[in-house]
């Protein structure tokens, strides 16, 4: 009875945003108990691979922002080429309403942030902090509200979101890297071309992909740019069908296959790794540090104003309109589900900043603004949708 209970939770929709929940809530609990030195020593920790005069050597930290999250990049990557070539962002129709509030959702929390931070050269770093969505988390609210979404509002926050992580990408990858090494450059430049070649001739076995994916991690790592901008590298290369099988598509069964891993393994992971905040100490004034500040109003307020805003004239202009089955009440509940930006929130946060005295800040802005935003998103879409 309980592994046939396990296994139904497993295959329902809100499962994902629940265990992200539960790691991020599990990971609260531990860092303010008597575990906390135990849990920061096993954080911090060093692991290393060496190979003749080769070395990797990061703590366990690290290996799950900079390894795991490549994977989930990967995923990210996949979903990104597939919606682009052939899913709900292959026509310009399609794909204007969501680039429009993507863009505005954007760029409203950014400017909220700077224009709190604009004065110190070192917190105005975490700009892009409440710039970002958690799809996972912000599709588990709406399943908890069953058929009383239209599929219309479903298939517009997915877009929203991974038009959303695409700019994040771009993000962290214009703004969020260290020194560079130009002989790792040339080395991921190589296998980037290898990709090409393989993708070229639509050869439909995945191992070369993923052996030259591995190397193009390694050498993306050692070069100074973040490590898991080599997942989406690497998905872009993966095609989408094959040579000789219009049935077979190496995308979507490398997609298939690894979901459940980001799902339920690296993404809890990456929770439990991040969100843990501690409250010893903590004054009631950090509420109003200029960090925290700037991540609550700009995820909350920032990304439904953003959202509406540019939707709105989106749609003065006639740039892009909403779906006919959709209402502008039922579209403000979906402008405050952008503002859950966990996962991909603490994730830039780990990359802006290094000392842990804005972290406690980072993570503090990210889940108040986070658990605001998926209260009163739920609220706004259960009073403006009837069930069906």
């Amino acid at each position: 009875m309980l592994i046939e209970n396990i296994r139904k939770f497993f295959h329902l929709k809100s499962a994902p945003g629940i265990l992200l929940l539960l790691a991020a809530i599990t990971a609260i609990l531990v860092e303010n108990s008597f575990l906390s030195n135990s849990y920061s020593k096993l954080l911090y920790s060093s692991m290393s691979i060496n190979i003749s005069n080769f070395s990797i050597d990061k703590d366990l930290h690290h290996w799950i922002n900079d390894g795991l999250m490549a994977i989930f990049f990967l995923l990210v990557g996949l979903e990104i080429k597939r919606e682009l070539v052939q899913g709900h962002l292959s026509t310009r129709k399609q794909f204007s309403l969501p680039a429009v509030a993507a863009i505005g959702g954007i760029t409203i929390p950014a400017i909220i942030y700077i224009s709190l931070n604009f004065n110190n050269a070192v917190t105005i770093n975490g700009w892009a902090i409440p710039t970002a969505t958690d799809i996972a988390f912000a599709l588990g609210v709406i399943t908890l509200l069953g058929n009383r979404v239209p599929i219309s509002l479903k298939v517009t926050l997915v877009a929203i979101a991974i038009i959303d992580d695409l700019m994040a990408i771009v993000i962290i990858a214009s703004f969020y890297t260290s020194d560079l090494s130009i002989n790792y450059l040339l080395l991921a430049a190589i296998t980037t071309s290898i990709l090409f070649v393989l993708n070229n001739r639509k050869i439909k076995k995945l191992s070369p992909y993923v052996i030259v994916g591995i190397l193009l991690w390694v050498f993306v790592l050692k070069s100074g740019i973040h490590a898991s901008l080599a997942g989406v590298l690497l998905a872009l290369f993966i095609p989408i069908k094959s040579k000789g099988n219009s049935t077979y598509s190496p995308l979507n069964k490398l997609e298939h296959s690894i979901e459940p891993w980001v799902n339920f393994i690296i993404l809890p992971i990456f929770a439990f790794a991040n969100a843990g905040v501690s409250f010893a100490g903590m004054k009631l004034n950090l509420l109003w540090d200029p960090v925290t500040l700037g991540i609550i109003l700009g995820l909350f307020f920032g990304k439904q104003i953003g959202v509406m805003l540019f939707t709105y004239l989106g749609s003065i202009l006639k740039i892009c309109q909403l779906p006919p089955d959709l209402s502008w009440t039922q579209y403000y509940g979906l402008s405050l589900l952008t503002g859950i930006g966990f996962t991909m929130s603490l994730f830039i946060g780990s990359l802006a900043f290094i000392d842990p005295e804005y972290q406690t800040s980072v993570r503090l802005g990210v889940l108040i603004a986070s658990l605001l935003a998926g209260i009163l998103g739920y609220l706004t879409l259960r009073l403006t949708t009837k069930s069906s």
